[in-house]
């Protein structure tokens, strides 16, 4: 198989075709409505442990997946296989699961007038990412590892440093005439390093980087440095006694109160009744300085796409504006439900119907820098990851095994382990009291330091 980056504009329009021919057969079928999802791309990782290569991996893959419609019932199928019969097969199995399915009156594709995609360069694929030959791929991973071992003699051992690169080609075609294409690429490195203190308790940390191109990733040295610098700090971590205390999350766990947010304005959640924002638009759910956007349309961005898993174009929504809940982010079928309509956030698989993914979904930054936050709290705890899940999206309860240094004096004190911080997602929300200026992306959804009072940390 071709790589992306070396696939002929013959092989592209080929793809196009495939997806609407797919689309036409179904419908001459006996289909009322089709869509039909080509994916294709190319996938290389590799893990150096203790300057050893311990795994390479490099694929490729094509597949394809129908979904149709016969009135009221829907079905779909998917393949890897691009044979003639192969695909006459899935074809004419989705034609006949269509006649027995359940009748769904919610079910469908977009209407034509909603679909359509975002012109121009969304800065979404770079060829560097698969012209590295084999050798510097497992350089780049070697190096990273090297930096954190040689950041200090108190890194002992290693869980290793890795590359991953990949591309990929997805096509989405309807029976409305809506046919769309966008290419993707992606590099990443990371370390894992292990430090042992005198006592001979060891402690684990990790940090990456991730980018479209090779050109936006930090060196090797930088990530080998700052993952040596985050498990270091880890050392001669103890229990603390039980108190109610500010809690500043760093970005890394911040992102998971954004998701919790995600989850509770889920519009597959609110129809269920599943969610505690149910019937929540237009009211206060947050503090006045939270501000949440939903955007699929930033070139570059890890969520950026120029339409959505049905075909509708990507765009940016308001969540929520300070404090009050603005948006529920949904699909074409979850809208349909809710009475309200698509905010151009279905996603999906190549079988199955479509689900609610994020576009680059982040929480507005603040002023202020993590260190001028800090230095405000006489005691606090400093988050810097959580362990198992524990969040009722129901009834908002929430409570988690965290890990993370002691801030005293607004300052850093000792590292903290064994712990649980405890509170209740609606409160949580309201008592984010601030929000640091360091937003980041390092995935498609995105959260600054952030600090939250009235919680629980649990310990002795």
């Amino acid at each position: 198989m071709l790589s992306p980056q070396l696939e002929s504009p013959q092989l592209a329009t080929d793809l196009r075709d495939l997806a609407q021919d797919i689309v036409r057969r179904a419908m001459n079928g006996g289909a009322t409505a089709a869509e039909c999802v080509v994916r294709e791309g190319d996938e290389f990782s590799t893990l150096v442990r203790l300057g050893q290569v311990e795994t390479l991996k490099e694929s490729g893959s094509r597949s394809i997946g129908v979904r149709v419609f016969r009135g009221q019932r829907a079905a779909n199928t998917h393949s890897s296989d691009f044979s003639r019969d192969s695909l006459d097969r899935m074809v004419k199995s989705a034609l006949e699961l269509s006649k027995i399915t359940s009748e769904d009156p919610f079910g469908g594709i977009p209407e034509a007038s909603q679909l359509g995609q975002i012109s121009g360069d969304l800065d979404l694929y770079h060829e560097d990412v698969y012209s590295l030959p084999g050798p510097q791929r497992i350089d780049y991973a070697r190096r990273t590892e090297k930096a954190a071992l040689d950041f200090d003699p108190r890194i002992k051992n290693s869980e290793g440093g890795s590359f991953d690169a990949a591309t990929g080609h997805k096509v989405l075609a309807n029976s409305h005439g809506f046919v769309g294409e966008y290419r993707r690429s992606y590099c990443s490195m990371a370390a894992v390093p292990i430090a042992q203190a005198e006592d001979g308790s060891m402690q684990r940390d990790y940090w990456f980087s991730v980018a479209r191109t090779l050109t936006k990733l930090e060196s090797p040295e930088q990530v080998g440095r700052v993952a040596a610098e985050r498990t270091l700090r880890r050392l001669g971590a103890r229990k603390v006694k039980t108190a109610h205390v500010p809690v500043i999350f760093d970005p890394m766990v911040a992102t998971s109160i954004l998701e919790h947010i995600f989850e509770g304005v889920n519009g597959d959640s609110v129809y269920r009744g599943a969610s505690f924002l149910a019937g929540k638009l237009g009211q206060k759910i947050a503090g006045e300085n939270v501000t949440i956007i939903d955007d699929g349309t930033i070139p570059g961005g890890f969520g950026t796409s120029p339409f959505d898993g049905e075909g509708v174009p990507t765009r940016q929504t308001l969540v929520v504006e300070r404090g009050v809940l603005k948006s529920y982010l949904l699909n074409t079928y979850t809208a349909k439900k809710l009475g309200l309509a698509t905010t151009g956030n279905a996603s999906r698989g190549l079988a199955g119907t479509p689900g609610i993914g994020p576009g680059n979904y982040f929480l507005q930054p603040g002023l202020r820098t993590p260190k001028q936050m800090i230095g405000d709290i006489k005691e606090g705890l400093y988050v810097t990851e959580f362990l198992g899940h524990g969040a009722n999206l129901v009834t908002g309860d929430y409570s988690r095994g965290a890990s993370g240094l002691w801030v005293s004096g607004g300052e850093f004190a000792y590292p903290v382990e064994e712990i649980t911080v405890a509170g209740n997602l609606k409160e949580m929300f309201l008592n984010i009291s601030e929000i640091a200026n360091d937003l980041e992306f390092r995935g498609a959804v995105a959260a600054p330091t952030l600090r939250i009072d009235g919680l629980t940390v649990g310990g002795e």
